[in-house]
């Protein structure tokens, strides 16, 4: 099976879940295009690193199994996946999905204390299958864009 992009999100302010939108504008160094977690100057060092975020259905499904009722953008993930094991590659790890080139930085998260799955569930997965990257090469990212492994 290839990789594919499902869906790709924003929000307009963070803390908030992200929305399905039809396509994402990346920014080398930057982020996406409309996206609260796009970093500028006045974003802390500490999280520069942080411009993208990715999850994979796969991952999504676990917690479904628990009997919840999720759809892309609910983790705050800005691209869902399918096809591909996003926490099994290594930090560094090159990926080129659609005209864009990102460059995994960090893998899970901290899960902040007013999580609404974690609440519900007791569980989130994102602190520990959620994806990091920066933007390498800008470009456009859609719903079944295919993702290539850079070796």
């Amino acid at each position: 099976m290839k990789a594919i992009v499902l869906a790709v999100c924003i929000s307009e302010r963070k803390g908030t879940k992200k929305r399905p939108v039809p396509l994402i504008t990346l920014t080398e160094n930057h982020g996406i295009l409309g996206d609260a977690h796009a970093v500028d100057e006045s974003t802390p060092l500490l999280y520069r690193h942080r411009q993208v975020s990715l999850l994979a259905e796969e991952s999504v499904d676990k917690m479904r199994s628990l009997g919840m009722e999720l759809s892309a953008g609910d983790f705050a993930e800005n691209i869902l996946t399918k096809g591909i094991e996003l926490k099994a590659l290594p930090i560094g790890t090159g990926l080129r999905i659609g005209e864009a080139e990102l460059r995994i930085t960090q893998i899970g998260k901290e899960c902040h204390s007013d999580c609404e799955i974690k609440r519900l569930t007791g569980k989130c997965v994102m602190p520990t299958e959620g994806v990091f990257a920066v933007v390498k090469k800008g470009g456009i990212i859609r719903p079944n864009d295919t993702i290539e492994i850079l070796r």
